[in-house]
């Protein structure tokens, strides 16, 4: 397959690389990765191959490797170029750059020396799983993966109770289970949960259950593979329709029906549209 060259503005281009499935790259991921002065990764090796599969050739142009621990000096490689007027893309391993990936560093200090910083997104695992979960959309929180002791994700888990959101983890196949235990423990074992596995693979997975259930159904043998972890958000105890009335009226002293409704909504757990129209009606009276 033949991709487009095009002229690239000097500048750092981060490029969202597959989760799984190759063929997810986006045509114009691969025109950067085709066009690009100078190329970087989290890991070489993958995203030579990734370019090999579709016909991107590398030619003479400089593969470096960009990673957590490949400290300052790749960096002020990669600046170097930027500041030749040069333009460079960089794409972790799998995913988009930055979600639970390295390149942080990287761009913020190419956008404080003043280097244009753009992208060409695509997958993400996190989004994916939002998508297949079937839990609420509206608010969510990525969390990236939680401590592996314990304790301390008792204590993150803590923190992280009453997000107004679905909950987003990565988290590895060998912790899973401990964590779902530890997640129920914390939020409570009746909270809705969806293990996402092998996101747009061969095996891919989605098991639906809560944190107790699924915490169960792992206690034997570690599952394989790149595990996304959703969990639903906290929902109120059962509130009556004078307290949701009360709560609007002095909502929408000073809000819009719409804003107002949304903050009142969030606050008991409630459907938006069911608490919309109840505004909605008030704001008529």
């Amino acid at each position: 397959m033949n991709h487009q060259i095009v002229p690239l503005a000097p500048g750092l281009y981060f490029v969202a690389t597959p989760i799984g499935t190759a063929r997810d790259i986006t045509l114009r991921a691969l025109d950067v990765l085709a066009s690009a002065d100078v190329i970087a990764a989290e890991d070489t090796r993958s995203l030579r191959r990734l370019m090999e599969i579709h016909g991107v050739p590398l030619g003479g142009r400089r593969l470096l490797s960009y990673h957590d621990h490949s400290g300052g000096g790749a960096r002020a490689r990669l600046l170097a170029a930027l500041a030749a007027g040069q333009s460079v893309a960089y794409a972790s391993e799998a995913g988009m750059p930055l979600i639970a990936d390295p390149g942080y560093d990287l761009g913020r200090a190419a956008a404080e020396a003043g280097f244009m910083v753009t992208a060409a997104p695509g997958p993400s695992a996190a989004l994916t799983a939002l998508v297949l979960a079937g839990l609420p959309t509206d608010a969510f929180f990525f969390a990236g993966f939680l401590p592996s002791q314990a304790a301390a994700r008792r204590a993150r888990a803590e923190e992280l109770r009453e997000v107004p959101g679905t909950l987003v983890f990565y988290e590895s196949p060998k912790r899973i289970a401990a964590c779902l235990a530890d997640l129920g423990a914390v939020l409570g074992g009746d909270r809705e949960a969806v293990m996402c596995r092998e996101l747009t693979k061969k095996f891919e997975e989605v098991r639906r259950g809560t944190l107790a259930s699924l915490a169960g159904d792992l206690s034997g043998a570690a599952p394989k593979g790149e595990i996304v972890l959703l969990v639903d958000r906290a929902r109120s105890e059962t509130v009556s329709e004078t307290d949701i009335e009360s709560d609007l009226l002095a909502a929408l002293e000073t809000q819009s029906v719409r804003d107002a409704a949304e903050i009142v909504a969030r606050a008991h757990g409630q459907p938006r549209r069911r608490i919309y129209q109840m505004a909605l009606k008030l704001a008529k009276d």
